[in-house]
């Protein structure tokens, strides 16, 4: 069952939650123990490996007994929808929620049962949304590296071998790239579709404290822009968000219908929330206008609790209340 490691902590079994030790992103190599299911050695694309998993192999559906799955966003959009559901609805049904950082930046995994067992596991089926699988459990035993050079802008992609001791695929007899091993397991629309947003997890990673905290609201909007595609499609179609932001007609309709161009378009407004990339272009007035909207609403608050408080004084003197009567 695939396998994707973005950095020393994502993984099928530890993940960021546990901060289990395995590769890293940072700015110089890769950080890879040598204990551990991770091999110590950086693979490429025409790397060799020897590993075969089939439905008559004896350790069949031992992972999905031991499942520790992060999802990557377009993970859930497949899962949803061959679920026939909201994403609401299925990160409410189907996932538990950690931070994926010390910054509390917040990623999903795959809900289990009390055992560990993941949720769509049919049996000796084998796995029951397998043409729709995540990200990891294609690549398994395939580890996703992306590592970035001192001082380099962009992050190569390498490769990793995980071992580990339930599974048996790496005594079969047959040898295949990396490369390939990719294509058969339907690795590379995945990798296409999460790519932006594995790159602003490194730069929030690599920037460490010189990005800071990201305040709550934009901690918020990540969870929403990553995970909740239904809610953020809300949010984009929204009249407060249309007269802020200036974006055509036409982005409008394809979003209104589209979860990839929604999912593409959540990435890049991200670079903006939490690095602030000037990415889409607000109106000019916008923000006055934000200031003016956000008084009202401030004023219109205190003017309600000056009159709950004037009706509770009143409630005390009058027939029937509390306090004294006339």
């Amino acid at each position: 069952m695939p396998a994707n490691r973005l950095s020393s902590n994502l993984s099928r079994h530890g993940g960021w939650a546990k901060q289990r030790p395995a590769a890293t992103m940072n700015d110089t190599k890769p950080y890879i123990p040598f204990h551990g299911a991770v091999m110590p050695e950086a693979m490429r694309a025409d790397s060799k490996i020897q590993f075969r998993c089939y439905q008559g192999i004896s350790c069949f559906n031992t992972c999905c007994r031991q499942a520790d799955i992060t999802l990557a966003p377009y993970d859930i959009l497949r899962l949803k929808r061959r679920l026939g559901m909201s994403s609401t609805e299925f990160i409410r049904q189907y996932t538990v929620p950690f931070q994926m950082d010390g910054d509390g930046m917040p990623g999903v995994k795959l809900r289990t049962d009390e055992t560990g067992t993941c949720l769509q596991l049919d049996g000796d089926n084998g796995c029951g949304v397998y043409s729709d699988r995540p990200t990891v459990c294609r690549y398994y035993p395939v580890a996703l590296l992306a590592l970035r050079e001192k001082d380099s802008p962009e992050a190569k992609e390498r490769y990793s071998l995980v071992k580990e001791a339930h599974c048996k695929g790496h005594a079969e007899p047959r040898e295949i790239s990396i490369a390939d091993y990719r294509v058969e397991q339907g690795c590379e629309e995945y990798d296409a579709r999460n790519r932006e947003w594995y790159r602003l997890v490194l730069k929030k990673k690599s920037a460490g404290p010189s990005v800071g905290r990201p305040p709550r609201a934009s901690l918020q909007l990540f969870f929403m822009a990553s995970y909740d595609i239904d809610t953020c499609r809300r949010f984009v179609l929204s009249g407060n968000f249309r007269s802020t932001y200036q974006l055509p007609a036409e982005f409008y309709a394809e979003v209104k219908q589209g979860d990839e161009a929604l999912l593409d378009f959540a990435f890049r407004f991200l670079r903006q929330v939490l690095f602030g990339e000037r990415i889409v272009q607000e109106f000019a007035d916008a923000w006055d206008r934000r200031v003016a909207q956000r008084k009202e609403v401030w004023d219109a608050r205190k003017q309600m609790e000056i009159e709950r408080s004037m009706a509770a004084d009143d409630q005390k003197y009058t027939e029937g209340g509390d306090g004294y009567r006339a």
